[in-house]
């Protein structure tokens, strides 16, 4: 009877042990697998604060140089594109180089003797004919023209970029000569115009025209940058301001009319 009751314990202490093995080898195995995994994560880890060390010198370099005065060569190329294009540098390259002057002719008994002398929406029409054939740079009297450029009468002289210019007037254009040239000679067009009332208007094409950068000044009293969130805000993309009738396309020849309007009539009363 000893015997079975020693037979049946060692059986349970042999299961027993068993399953204390088997608990004792899965907790092993779970606590090697949490340490691979927090070993692994320490190595992403290690690789990711290198990453971010590494951007944090290259942002620290660049921002150092900013500070030096010194850009990069990317951004160097990018501002050099922005300044050329807000005419802030002086360019060259093929275009036309156009002079008017005053009319030499008296005028007729009757006649107006302003239509014989060079006005505002007169350069004003040149200048909007040029743009339209594609001038990617202006300048009226070595003032170079953009978007903020005024021109207008100021007694007898014409007020361009707070600066006042007279007759004669020197219009240099860059872009294709022969579209240039031939924007301003179509048939009833702007030198047409001109020389019916004896006013010189020559075009000469270039492969070297040289346009002076803008000197004036730049201030925004009332007009700001819109952010990206105000923007979202708003839910719609941000406009452009089209700029005053004075400088739109069709505002200088609504002005010029009266000159045209004269011309048909001479030539009918001929």
């Amino acid at each position: 009877m000893m015997t079975v009751k020693n037979k049946h314990t060692r059986i349970l202490i042999f299961l027993v042990c068993i399953i204390l093995g088997y608990m004792i080898t899965m907790q092993l195995r779970s606590h090697n697998q949490y340490q691979n995994l927090a070993i692994q994560r320490a190595e992403d880890l290690t690789v990711r604060l290198k990453e971010v060390q590494a951007d944090r010198d290259k942002l620290a370099k660049e921002l150092d140089e900013y500070r030096a005065g010194r850009i990069s060569g990317a951004a160097q190329k990018e501002m050099d594109d922005l300044k050329a294009r807000a005419g802030e540098t002086e360019m060259e390259g093929k275009g036309i180089i156009f002079t008017l002057d005053d009319s030499k002719q008296a005028a007729k008994a009757g006649e107006n003797k302003n239509l014989y002398i060079i006005h505002d929406e007169d350069l004003l029409r040149v200048v909007n004919e040029l743009r339209a054939a594609g001038a990617e740079a202006i300048s009226l009297n070595g003032q170079r023209l953009i978007g903020s450029s005024e021109i207008r009468c100021v007694g007898p002289t014409v007020l361009v970029n707070e600066r006042r210019l007279a007759a004669p007037f020197v219009i240099s254009a860059i872009g294709n000569p022969q579209t240039l040239d031939s924007s301003l000679k179509l048939r009833g067009g702007v030198i047409e115009n001109f020389k019916f009332w004896g006013i010189r208007a020559d075009v000469v094409q270039s492969d070297k025209v040289r346009v002076p950068a803008f000197k004036g000044n730049r201030t925004f009293e009332f007009a700001k940058p819109v952010s990206e969130e105000e923007k979202k805000e708003a839910g719609r993309p941000a406009t452009v301001d089209e700029g005053t009738s004075e400088n739109k396309p069709g505002a200088d020849a609504e002005k010029s009319e009266g000159r045209q309007a004269s011309q048909k009539n001479a030539g009918g009363a001929q």
